[in-house]
């Protein structure tokens, strides 16, 4: 089989243009202490990236029906090396970083999106479920990378270095992105007047299926995503790991979860192009739900035993995310994909913004006296909040499979 280098292109762009995305919540237990922070303001630092990113996916998916999917991409994947660069030099207190994160999560939702209608134009569906999973892979690689580097900077320089050489990594992302789609052709596929959008979309059932599916998937993902270093954290704090130690280790054992999650979209999008989409969806909701149930009530465990569910509660709850994609473009009408994507990146991105926020506020419910031992103890329930989520994607896929 030959290789694929106009695919490695645009995954290589996506993983660096990613490494800015994980480098709030690897130092979330330090920012607390440095900056005296709540579990709650610590959760709305997180929640304006997705805010900020949820907005950004409606408006610039809905440009792309206009002007094309090309153009958008690569105006936000410069945006965002731009803004990652200011975040990592400003970025000093709670309000700072609140703004210029929200910054970032604007730019780079540009680049989601109207990457996965880039490459819808690319492939025939026999492949796309494939090339969809690649794509979203390399997103795990760039959390996995931001881990990483994270892990690495937090104890020579704190939150200031980690903030710098993650960031960078954005800059590389435009130029790959740049490189690859440069003589690459993307068609605008022009709305003939005979099309409705409430008939394409909001009349759409397996479109409401399937965005729904995703509302509820990016609730339960991205709040596991905000807190599972901090949760990490406090697993190593109260085996005797202290201060930035503890937050460097945390660092790294959640960038094994992406790299789970990484494997999880190689092979679960290739899966449903044999399987079908809403058993693949129907299966990895329902395990990554019982993870959400189980995961918080683990601190105290054996490190190895809670290392092993939170490798399997990553791997499912990223695993449906490219069979959602690619579900969703095989039921829309490609000159309305873009409106259907920014819909759901709407819906998903800004219950995926709520969720920590939530999250955060029963952290603090249930441990009264707080972190001021640097780590929480009672994570249990903060956890069950996101099953929630889970549960809603089973009903939905199920709803979705006897269509």
């Amino acid at each position: 089989m030959k290789f694929d280098w106009w695919l490695t292109g645009i995954c290589l762009a996506r993983v660096f243009s990613q490494t800015v995305t994980m480098t709030y919540a690897a130092v979330v237990p330090l920012l607390q202490q440095e900056w005296g922070m709540s579990a709650v303001a610590a959760g709305g630092i997180a929640a304006a990236f997705q805010i900020g990113y949820a907005i950004s996916l409606f408006v610039f998916s809905n440009l792309a029906d206009r002007i094309g999917a090309k153009p958008v991409y690569l105006g936000s994947i410069f945006a965002t090396a731009f803004s990652s660069i200011g975040f990592a030099f400003l970025a000093r207190d709670y309000l700072s970083a609140m703004i210029l994160y929200g910054l970032v999560g604007i730019s780079l939702g540009g680049t989601y999106t109207t990457g996965l209608m880039i490459i819808a134009q690319q492939y025939p569906v026999i492949r796309r479920g494939m090339a969809s999973g690649f794509f979203v892979a390399s997103s795990s690689m760039g959390y996995m990378l931001s881990l990483a580097l994270s892990g690495i900077t937090i104890p020579i320089g704190g939150y200031k270095l980690s903030f710098l050489v993650t960031c960078l990594g954005s800059v590389l992302g435009a130029i790959f992105g740049w490189v690859t789609l440069r003589k690459t052709e993307v068609p605008v596929v022009k709305r003939q007047a005979q099309e409705k959008f409430r008939k394409e979309i909001v009349e759409n059932r397996p479109a409401r299926l399937l965005i729904g599916a995703y509302t509820f998937h990016s609730w339960e993902l991205l709040g596991m995503w905000a807190w599972s270093p901090a949760f990490i954290s406090s697993c190593l704090i109260l085996g005797g790991t202290h201060g930035p130690s503890a937050a460097a280790y945390g660092a790294y054992m959640t960038a094994a979860f992406h790299l789970a999650g990484l494997l999880a979209s190689f092979t679960m999008g290739s899966l449903s192009d044999r399987l079908g989409r809403a058993h693949v969806i129907i299966v990895l909701s329902g395990i990554s739900t019982l993870c959400s149930f189980l995961f918080g009530w683990t601190i105290g465990w054996p490190f190895v035993l809670v290392i092993g569910i939170g490798l399997a509660y990553a791997f499912s709850t990223l695993g449906d995310s490219p069979v959602l994609s690619a579900g969703l473009t095989e039921v829309v009408t490609p000159s309305y994909l873009g409106a259907a994507f920014g819909i759901r990146s709407l819906l998903g991105f800004g219950a995926g913004a709520v969720s920590p926020l939530i999250f955060g506020m029963v952290l603090d419910w249930t441990n009264p006296f707080g972190s001021n031992q640097g780590y929480y103890v009672s994570w249990g329930w903060a956890f069950t909040t996101l099953g929630v989520g889970g549960l809603g994607a089973v009903w939905a896929a199920y709803r979705l499979r006897r269509e």
